[in-house]
């Protein structure tokens, strides 16, 4: 390879070897003839540079180079190994692309853990359980049942648009205004009115109209302790009324102080009915239970498997106070298994609970840890949230449901100007009366098309790339999350015949009309294997790849970095320094 660069030409003596000066003069090149010299910097700078070149080729423990800086080469091949070397470095650079790709777009693996998790690491699912009757049948006249009133109050909005009900009682007004958002919405009209009357407290309404709970939950047993079920318990608001709650966090818990089920729970907190649970909360999910913790803690756990370790109970309804009108004509209780921080949705997951029937639900859990790697990676990288990362508006925990109902919340806010008296609010937010109720029952969808839409958007956008896509609710999972999966199986629970076996006559003369259900909630196993976010390409990872790379196409390491360095920056300048005194 020749170079010159801006009239720069080597001295025979220092660049070239006699050898070479004699197969130039064979060649017909008259090598003692000296052509006109550049300024006397410009040409040491350039023969320190050919120097160093070439020096650095000899040395070089990079494969090919060496062929590029040696005199004897046939220019052809030095052209050959020039291309070989671009090619290598064109390999080099797509696959160390795509590793650094995948290290960017997917840094997160999720495993199974090396060890299984006991169960009494975690706690006891929390279950939430709904009657489909929420109120009892009062018949007087014509009847007070829900469809009823309906059909007076369309009578009434077809003649005059202003409901003025004769014959039915101001107490019956407001439970019918409270059924209409309790109720199945199927047959609410869209331009239904607002009826006339003061702002309803729809919780005090709820309370009103609820069965006794002892007559509903006939009775319990939890840690081979009968007939404390009060105690368990807990009211809960839910889209769907008031339900009861097992093993769930406090609403001191879970809301932030400026909410309304934050200010009603304080109101509670004096009363017996949540007397037992005004407890400190020792658990979190990433933390878990603290070493010092005792057996019965709160939330509560289990120390084994089986339904002797899980609870049971019996769930009693009666024909005659039944108002299919309402909820359909599927009667019974709704359940739901959840984590003990997470707010209750009824309407979106739940096991039947039929009558005459006793079922049986074990429970195998489902978590997912988290490894302390990946806390340095974005959320949107590793698409998880850690839970001091996402803080939400009405929640202290964050949970990928909790961040959704809140969505959900806003989004109703500024739909329809008002929210479902269920959601979480603050004291200030107004509550939706009826002629709103197809207004938020419509917003939940319109939610959910909005999000498709704009993440088919983005994905367009980005030719397909679903990786990293952020929706506007921003609701990623919880990067330690816990969940209960169930298996569930059933039999025949005949109650009446029972009876009649054991020649027991007093039970159907105390409760008329009885019609019973069984209920049984365990573990299903011990032990259980957890799941691990961990790295999938931490930065020794990528390291190690790129190393690999270069070492199988080049033969290229850290030293040939500071090998190249070396020569054309220390070596350079010696060079340099060295042919400026000679001149001299």
């Amino acid at each position: 390879m020749f170079l010159r660069e801006k009239g720069c030409e080597l001295d025979a003596s220092i660049a070239r070897p006699e050898s070479d000066l004699e197969s130039s003069n064979i060649a017909g090149i008259d090598l003692s003839s000296k052509p006109s010299r550049p300024p006397a910097g410009v040409s040491s700078i350039c023969k320190s540079f050919v120097i160093t070149y070439h020096d650095y080729c000899s040395h070089t423990s990079i494969h090919g180079v060496q062929y590029l800086g040696e005199h004897p080469r046939p220019i052809r091949e030095k052209v050959f190994w020039l291309c070989v070397f671009v090619a290598s470095i064109y390999c080099c650079s797509t696959l160390i692309n795509n590793a650094y790709t995948k290290w960017t777009e997917t840094p997160v693996i999720v495993s199974f853990a090396e060890k299984s998790t006991p169960v009494w690491n975690i706690p006891f699912p929390a279950v939430t359980i709904c009657s489909e009757t929420k109120r009892i049948l009062k018949p007087k006249g014509n009847g007070t049942s829900y469809r009823s009133l309906y059909n007076q109050f369309n009578e009434y909005m077809q003649q005059s648009r202003i409901f003025k009900p004769e014959n039915i009682t101001p107490s019956e007004l407001e439970e019918f205004r409270t059924l209409l958002h309790v109720c199945n919405s199927q047959i609410v009209d869209q331009d239904m009115p607002l009826i006339a009357g003061d702002d309803l407290d729809y919780l005090n309404v709820l309370e009103r109209m609820l069965p006794p709970f002892e007559r509903y939950f006939f009775y319990c047993r939890w840690l081979s302790r009968f007939n404390e079920c009060d105690k368990f318990f807990t009211k809960t608001l839910t889209e769907e009324g008031i339900c009861y709650t097992f093993n769930g966090l406090r609403p001191t818990d879970i809301y932030r102080e400026d909410t309304y089920q934050y200010h009603i729970e304080k109101q509670m907190e004096t009363k017996a009915w949540n007397s037992t649970r005004a407890k400190h909360l020792p658990w979190s999910l990433e933390t878990g239970y603290p070493p010092t913790s005792d057996v019965e803690t709160y939330p509560a756990r289990v120390l084994s498997a089986g339904a002797r370790s899980g609870i049971f109970m019996a769930l009693q309804s009666f024909k005659q106070e039944v108002d299919y009108a309402c909820r359909g004509p599927v009667q019974g209780f709704k359940v739901i298994l959840h984590a003990p921080d997470d707010v209750p949705q009824v309407s979106k997951q739940f096991v039947r609970i039929p009558m005459g029937k006793e079922v049986l639900i074990a429970v195998k859990p489902s978590m997912i840890t988290t490894s302390s790697g990946i806390a340095e990676y974005d959320p949107l990288r590793r698409q998880c949230f850690l839970s001091h990362e996402r803080s939400l508006r009405f929640f202290k925990v964050y949970t990928e449901s909790n961040c959704q109902l809140e969505c959900l919340v806003n989004f109703t806010l500024t739909r329809c100007g008002c929210v479902k008296f269920s959601m979480p609010r603050d004291m200030n937010m107004p509550v939706c009366g009826e002629d709103k109720i197809y207004c938020y029952d419509r917003a939940e969808r319109e939610l959910l098309v909005r999000e498709f839409q704009r993440v088919r958007a983005l994905n367009m956008a980005s030719d397909g790339d679903q990786i990293g896509v952020e929706t506007a609710c921003n609701c990623m999972p919880a990067c330690t999350s816990l969940a209960y999966n169930t298996e569930i199986s059933q039999a025949n629970f005949d109650l009446d015949e029972m009876l009649l076996a054991e020649g027991d006559t007093e039970f159907m003369q105390e409760y008329p009309g009885s019609q019973m259900s069984r209920l049984s909630i365990y573990f299903k196993q011990s032990q259980f294997i957890t799941s691990k976010r961990s790295e999938l390409y931490g930065i020794t990872d990528f390291l190690a790849n790129c190393g690999g790379i270069f070492g199988l196409f080049m033969g290229f390491s850290i030293l040939s970095m500071v090998e190249m360095w070396y020569h054309f920056t220390l070596r350079f300048w010696s060079n340099w320094k060295h042919l400026a005194r000679v001149r001299t």
